[in-house]
């Protein structure tokens, strides 16, 4: 059983450890340092969910995709600077996650591009700065919101022409049995 132990914990943490980084444990309960600093990164890699401390300094990101750093419910400590940060709408996450997260951090971040906001701090941008940012609404939930719209709208047409149709029939069938009447009795009888 002991052997099996020494054996589960390298692989957990091998198979965690985003392979442009090194990784180290800081002990059971604590989790894991992640270290990808100085490594050229343009995309946030994979990284471990007890991640505790986080260097992703002197990289090339730009920016990090929304909700990428939720899950990191253990992380204490983040390195973020000198990384060509592009203020767009884009930036909002990462900008708001820090303010949560590590105001110090955040004061330590500037804009690389666009070329008006070459320098700013991050922690300065507003709204006025970054436009308008109406992409930043999820657009699956926008699709999904007009997807349902026009389904609604279709099952109320749809419904609206049954009650039509059903009406109509109605109508006609009256208006058949109406005509056999008038039939039979304009009909002279022989006998």
């Amino acid at each position: 059983a002991m052997l099996g132990c020494a054996l589960l914990l390298p692989t957990v943490l091998g198979e965690d450890c985003p392979s442009q980084c090194s990784c180290w444990s800081l002990g059971e309960p604590w989790g894991t340092g992640v270290d990808c600093s100085s490594r050229g990164l343009r995309a946030l890699p994979a990284l471990p969910r007890l991640t505790r401390i986080l260097h992703l300094h002197n990289n090339s990101l730009a920016s990090i995709p929304a909700g990428a750093l939720d899950g990191l419910g253990h992380l204490q400590e983040v390195r973020l600077w000198d990384n060509p940060w592009h203020c767009d709408c884009h930036i909002l996450y990462l900008k708001l996650w820090l303010q949560d997260f590590s105001a110090p951090a955040l004061a330590r971040l500037r804009c690389a591009s666009p070329a008006p906001l070459r320098t700013k701090p991050l922690g300065q941008l507003s709204g006025n700065d970054l436009g308008v940012c109406t992409r930043l609404l999820p657009t699956k939930c926008l699709q999904f919101f007009w997807r349902d719209l026009i389904l609604i709208a279709g099952a109320v047409i749809t419904l609206l022409l049954v009650a039509w149709a059903l009406k109509f029939s109605k109508k006609l069938v009256c208006q058949l049995r109406l005509g056999s009447r008038r039939l039979r009795r304009s009909i002279p009888k022989t006998h």
